[in-house]
C-alpha cells in the first residue's frame, strides 16, 4: 500500500524538521544538501530512478522520475523549492496545533513537497503491485530546486537538464489554481562622491544626497503606475528597499548605495524596468553635473501567464474540481515563482497548493487536512496528463 494522510503528516513533519535555510540569504546556512539526501534515500526506496546533481558546490538539485509505459505519452513533473529562509532554531521543529502545522517552510514549500512525494510513493506502490508496470503511460517526475528564495539558479540548471511536457508548482495558493504571476528585477545602484572632511565643502561631494533626485523620481513613477491599468492580481510598482552611507557624522559620504525593487505585471518587462532606471539616472545627472552613479541589475524575472486551456491546466482544474466539490478559482498572483522559469524555458507550470499563511514569519502554518487534499489532487491531474 502507498502511504496514508498520516504518513504524509510525518514526513512533512521530518521536511520540516531539516534546516534546509539559503546560504545565500543566511552565509553560512545549511543549504538544501541535507534536505536533498533524505529525498534521494526515500524516493529510491519507493523505486523511483534519483538523478542528484550540483549547480553550484552542496546546493544541490533532484529529479527522482517514476518512467510511464507508454511512447511519446506526455510527461509530467511536480517541481518545488527546497530552500527557506533564515529562522531561529526553535522553527525547525515542527508542531501541530489546532489542525495546523507550524514551523519554518510548513507552507512555504515543505507542504507542497510532502505531497508531491506522496504521490509518487502511491503510484509506485501501485506499479510495484502491476508487476513493476507503471499506471500512467507519460513520465512522472518529482523534482526539487535549490536557492528559489534568492537567484533560482536552482531552476535555471534544472531546465537546463530536464524538459517535461508540462509541470505543477504545489505552493500555498489556497486551493486556487495560479496561471499567472508577475515578475520583479532587483538593481543595485551605487552613487560616487568625495569624502572629506564635513568642515571643508569645498574638497567634499555628498554621494548622498545626490540621489535625491533618483529616490524623488522612484517616488514619482510608483505614483505613475499606480495610475495605470492594473492586472488582476495587482498593479506595477518600484520602491527603494535599501540604502547605506557614509561612515561617521562629521563627514562627506564618498559611497552611497542604493537597492531598488521594480515589481512588474504583464505588459511590462525587465528591459523596460533598466530603462527606467537608466531614465531616473540622467534625470540626477541633469540636475547635478557631480552626480556620478552607476546601476547594476541583480536578478530580473519576467511576468508569466499560460493559457487557461493548456492541457496541464485543464488537467488541475478539473483534478481540483473533483476534491474540492467546485470549480476552483483560476487566477493570477502578484507574488514570482519558479513557475517563471519553466514559463521561459517552454515549460507550462500551474500552480495549486495548500492553505497556510505566515511564510517568512515566526508563525508560519499550513492546514494539515489541506495538505491531504492538494495530494489527492496531484494524484488526480497526474493520472488524467499523463493517461
Amino acid at each position: 500500500m502507498g502511504p496514508t494522510d498520516a504518513d504524509l503528516l510525518d514526513l512533512l513533519c521530518d521536511l520540516v524538521a531539516i534546516d534546509s535555510t539559503n546560504p545565500g540569504l543566511v552565509p553560512g546556512a545549511a543549504g538544501e544538501d541535507k534536505l536533498v539526501r533524505f529525498l534521494a534515500r526515500r524516493l529510491t526506496a519507493a523505486g523511483l530512478q534519483v538523478d542528484v546533481w550540483e549547480p553550484r558546490p552542496r546546493r544541490p538539485d533532484i529529479v527522482a522520475v517514476l518512467p510511464g509505459h507508454g511512447n511519446g505519452a506526455p510527461s509530467l513533473m511536480l517541481v518545488s523549492h527546497l530552500d527557506v529562509v533564515g529562522a531561529p532554531p526553535e522553527l525547525f521543529t515542527p508542531q501541530v496545533r489546532n489542525g495546523r502545522l507550524y514551523g519554518r517552510g510548513s507552507n512555504d514549500m515543505k507542504a507542497g513537497l510532502a505531497a508531491a512525494v506522496t504521490v509518487a510513493e502511491r503510484l509506485a506502490a501501485e506499479a510495484r503491485t502491476a508487476g513493476g508496470r507503471s499506471p500512467l503511460a507519460g513520465d512522472l517526475l518529482i523534482a526539487g530546486c535549490a536557492d528559489e528564495e534568492w537567484e533560482s539558479f536552482g531552476a535555471e540548471a534544472l531546465v537546463e537538464r530536464y524538459h517535461p511536457q508540462a509541470a505543477i508548482l504545489p505552493e500555498k495558493t489556497d486551493f486556487d489554481v495560479t496561471v499567472e504571476h508577475g515578475g520583479f528585477a532587483w538593481f543595485a545602484l551605487e552613487s560616487k562622491g568625495v569624502e572629506s572632511a564635513g568642515a571643508e565643502p569645498e574638497k567634499g561631494v555628498d554621494a548622498i544626497a545626490l540621489l535625491g533626485p533618483v529616490l524623488a523620481g522612484i517616488a514619482d513613477l510608483d505614483r505613475e503606475l499606480a495610475a495605470r491599468p492594473a492586472a488582476e492580481y495587482g498593479r506595477g510598482s518600484i520602491h527603494a528597499s535599501t540604502i547605506e552611507g557614509g561612515t561617521q557624522l562629521p563627514a562627506y559620504p564618498g559611497i552611497c548605495r542604493l537597492g531598488v525593487e521594480r515589481c512588474l505585471i504583464a505588459g511590462e518587462s525587465v528591459a523596460q524596468s533598466q530603462a527606467e532606471i537608466d531614465t531616473l539616472l540622467a534625470a540626477a545627472r541633469a540636475a547635478d553635473p557631480r552626480f556620478d552613479a552607476i546601476s547594476r541589475l541583480v536578478v530580473g524575472r519576467e511576468p508569466v501567464a499560460l493559457r487557461r486551456d493548456d492541457p496541464v491546466v485543464l488537467a488541475l482544474v478539473a483534478a481540483a474540481a473533483e476534491e474540492l466539490g467546485r470549480r476552483p478559482v483560476v487566477r493570477g498572483d502578484i507574488g514570482w515563482a519558479d513557475s517563471g522559469i519553466f514559463a521561459e524555458a517552454g515549460i507550462p507550470c500551474a500552480q495549486f497548493g495548500p492553505i497556510g499563511d505566515g511564510e517568512h514569519t515566526a508563525g508560519e502554518w499550513v492546514d494539515v487536512d489541506s495538505v491531504a487534499l492538494v495530494a489527492r489532487t496531484l494524484e488526480r491531474a497526474v493520472r488524467s496528463y499523463c493517461a
